[in-house]
């Protein structure tokens, strides 16, 4: 893992703008953010295929739908909060239930949005996104993943949520990993543990991968960038293969990466899991580090869990 950091938003819109060159069926739409998601970066370049829609996430939403009908390739972005949580319905009932293909990008998810407070910081959307029929879900962890990840997720035909962070975190990943759709990475093979992580607390889980080991306790970390379909293959051989189950997400733990891990361990192979994210309250305002502090989804408090 780099020193170097770099927030997922901005890769996002570097990444679109790589992406217009080589599909010119990709259009962009945001919701007078775009200075915020990166979108910017886009419309700059090609202003014929951006949509400012104005602050009318659902209208976005349904619009996007209407473009992917006429078999364009929308990428929708916004806050988390605004994506997943205003334009719900037309989600679902607009882009899910007749399975079409946009790309629904949201920045600024969970805590780690910071000072803006509990009212912007959306620690709901993984469960929203992931209970909804035909969806891929997406959490990506730096800058080389996601854009993977929005290179790939254009050549999904149905819907994708991709949840992107406001946070720099550190770049983990060189141009020659492989990445694939639905199989997580696993880090090292220690065997007293596991740390499940996703989206930013993937450089969080690494960090105490290290401390433990300065410790004498090895763990493995296994980045879920793919959280619908979910990877039951390394989840199931983590659990026979290792002593303790962590989890950690910027996220609440109710219907979050957590869940989704606690439900394959159910039907295939039962085992105790931590789970650590937000215990099911909303979040505060404050700068992100310390609300991760806070709430526990640190380096420190992982390394605590197997202490």
């Amino acid at each position: 893992m780099k020193e170097e950091k770099k927030a997922t938003r901005q890769s996002y819109g570097e990444a679109l703008v790589e992406l217009g060159r080589e599909n010119p069926n990709v259009v962009v739409l945001d919701a007078d953010l775009a200075g915020a998601t990166k979108t910017e970066l886009f419309a700059k370049e090609y202003p014929n295929h951006f949509f400012d829609i104005g602050i009318a996430e659902q209208d976005m939403m349904s619009t996007a739908a209407g473009l992917a009908t006429c078999n364009k390739i929308p990428y929708a972005s916004t806050f988390a909060m605004f994506a997943a949580g205003r334009a719900y319905d037309q989600i679902r009932n607009s882009i899910c239930y007749p399975e079409l293909s946009v790309k629904i990008c949201a920045t600024h998810a969970g805590i780690t949005v910071g000072e803006d407070g509990a009212t912007h910081q959306m620690i709901e959307d993984i469960s929203l996104m992931r209970t909804l029929p035909n969806m891929t879900v997406m959490s990506v962890s730096d800058d080389i993943q996601t854009k993977w990840a929005v290179k790939e997720i254009s050549k999904i035909n149905g819907p994708v949520y991709l949840r992107l962070s406001r946070l720099a975190t550190n770049i983990i990943y060189d141009e020659n990993q492989e990445f694939k759709i639905g199989k997580a990475i696993q880090h090292g093979e220690g065997t007293d543990g596991t740390i499940f992580s996703t989206g930013v607390t993937v450089a969080e889980g690494i960090k105490a991968q290290k401390l433990l080991e300065e410790k004498g306790i090895y763990v493995r970390v296994i980045d879920i960038h793919t959280i619908k379909p979910i990877d039951k293959e390394i989840i199931i051989k983590a659990a026979r293969e290792t002593k303790k189950l962590v989890s950690v997400e910027d996220h609440n733990i109710i219907g979050g990466l957590g869940t989704a891990i606690a439900e394959v361990l159910t039907e295939f192979e039962p085992k105790c899991l931590t789970r650590l994210g937000i215990p099911d309250t909303f979040g505060k305002s404050g700068k992100a580090i310390e609300l991760m502090q806070y709430f526990g989804i640190d380096s420190e408090n992982i390394v605590k869990q197997f202490i």
